[in-house]
């Protein structure tokens, strides 16, 4: 996570002329399937994300299965987990693993110098984040210490974590009470090294990629799916200089893209705002759209056959701690705007997963834009939530293209080439493995509800139901006064003819319908 790029801005927006509410969805061209990683999870050791958030450890008072939240460990059952990134992140290229192993009384302490000078004792390290994985059905993603690590020092990680060989990592884990390996697909090879990773050139760190990469071996039918530090948003040469750089170990390139308007000189509140900076946020969060063409358009020209994959692997909105929270904690609230910005974002990643394989939202539990929020034995969902629960059922699911045309916005930024039609309606549609139909639906206008006509173009259906996710108003969000103010309901507001078919959708809603 880094602070590159925010900007302050202001914009206008004006409403342009009322057109039809039509969504076609074409389930006679079916696309890529839409892989269960692109509704990943990131846990960085930032805050209350892992200490409070994730673990309180055996002895708490909190109800706790093996030192895990018990009802942070359901939630997350709940929400169908695919992959989970840790320890970072920043805090990843400061965290030396040999500290986070072992009896627990005899970990050493550090200082999380990028997150609020915090001491942590490592009672979470290796064994407690594969347990965790294993227990909520989630892939592991590590992101290793390139920064101020050693090759040696991640390659013998590696080995700790998937060697059942007789070789000295594997016996020391075998000693520290894990005899079998753990499951490990997904290598990062540093984090955000242009910035706090180590502030390096891409032409320096394609040659470490290289180096590390090569030591971090494939051990007893361990297959390493090795990810290269990528570009923030608009470093398209980063890009183009790993991708000619990387070497053939390279098997995905990340990338991070953070929604932060900075509109009042700082990232804004996550709870106060107008309609017109919520409509500034949507038209923000949908220029991922136009960063991913281009980053994939370099690398389809280095990469035509599509060896190389791109992660998305930080994304969502960044505003202003809460007031009252602790100072580089990161801790923000979590409202309907944030909702929309998830549900209009998958949209959009559901597109390009040709290229675009895995995204992971920034972050779990406490810290941006997370799931769940935590004091002390409290639990709270959040609107965001919701939505992947929602949009649970797209994962694996084959994507069928919809076109979109509706009411839309002029939005305009200044300080930054930003200058957006923001439609008023999104949308996506999927076909999952059993041949079943799944429609998700957003209406964006903060001001009035709208019916929208879909006409399912090869697809017969005689009946819909499913869920929404609507608040009255655009900023509504769940505390731990009032944690149900914001959840999913039973939608039945829909009739079908002919295979065409009516929702009316309310202001601030998404729909996620099951076609029958």
């Amino acid at each position: 996570m880094n602070l590159k790029n925010l900007f302050i801005s202001f914009f206008v927006t004006t409403t342009m002329p009322m057109s039809a509410q039509t969504v076609n969805v074409r389930g006679n061209e079916p696309g890529e399937i839409i892989p269960k990683e692109i509704y990943g999870q990131f846990a960085e050791h930032l805050g209350t994300c892992i200490y409070g958030g994730l673990w309180v450890g055996k002895e708490s008072n909190i109800p706790n299965q093996e030192g895990y939240r018990t009802d942070v460990l359901n939630a997350l059952k709940d929400l169908k987990v695919p992959v989970l990134r840790w320890p970072g992140g920043c805090f990843a290229d400061e965290y030396h693993w040999m500290d986070g192993i072992g009896p627990k009384e005899k970990r050493p302490t550090m200082v999380n110098n990028n997150w609020g000078g915090t001491v942590e004792d490592n009672s979470f390290g290796t064994h407690e984040f594969f347990n965790l994985c294993e227990l909520i059905g989630a892939e592991p993603y590590l992101s290793g210490n390139v920064g101020s690590g050693t090759v040696e020092e991640l390659a013998k990680w590696v080995e700790y974590i998937t060697s059942d060989g007789n070789s000295p990592m594997a016996n020391l884990r075998r000693q520290n009470g894990r005899e079998k390996s753990w499951n490990l697909k997904y290598l990062g090879v540093g984090n955000e090294s242009w910035g706090c990773g180590g502030s390096m050139r891409p032409e320096y760190y394609a040659d470490l990629f290289r180096r590390y990469s090569t030591y971090c071996r494939n051990y007893d039918g361990h297959n390493l799916f090795k990810i290269a530090s990528g570009a923030s948003d608009y470093d398209y040469n980063w890009t183009k200089v790993l991708m000619h750089n990387g070497g053939g170990n390279m098997a995905g390139l990340s990338l991070h893209y953070y929604t932060v308007p900075g509109w009042t000189g700082s990232k804004g509140s996550a709870t106060t705002f107008t309609k017109d900076q919520y409509y500034w946020t949507i038209g923000k969060c949908r220029e991922i759209e136009d960063v991913l063409k281009k980053h994939i358009a370099i690398m389809d020209e280095q990469d035509p056959k599509n060896r190389v994959a791109l992660l998305l692997d930080e994304w969502g909105t960044w505003w202003d701690e809460e007031p009252g929270t602790i100072k580089g904690h990161l801790f923000q609230q979590n409202s309907m705007r944030d909702a929309i910005v998830a549900s209009t974002s998958f949209d959009i990643f559901h597109k390009y997963t040709r290229r675009l394989k895995m995204c992971n939202i920034a972050q779990i539990v406490n810290v941006l834009q997370s799931m769940i929020l935590t004091k002390e034995d409290k639990m709270v969902l959040t609107p965001t939530y919701y939505v992947f629960k929602q949009y649970a059922v797209h994962q694996d699911a084959t994507y069928i293209p919809t076109d979109v045309e509706c009411e839309q916005m002029d939005v305009k930024g200044a300080n930054r080439k930003f200058d957006a039609k923001l439609p008023l309606v999104s949308a996506t549609a999927s076909k999952d493995k059993n041949g079943v139909y799944h429609l998700s639906l957003t209406n964006v206008s903060a001001d009035k509800e709208q019916t929208i006509t879909v006409n399912l173009e090869g697809i017969k259906a005689s009946k819909a139901e499913g869920t929404i996710l609507s608040t009255d108003k655009i900023d509504d969000l769940n505390t731990f006064e009032q944690p149900n103010k914001v959840k999913e309901v039973p939608f039945k507001s829909i009739s079908i003819k002919n295979n065409q078919m009516k929702v009316k959708m309310p202001k601030n809603s998404i729909v996620t319908l099951t076609l029958k």
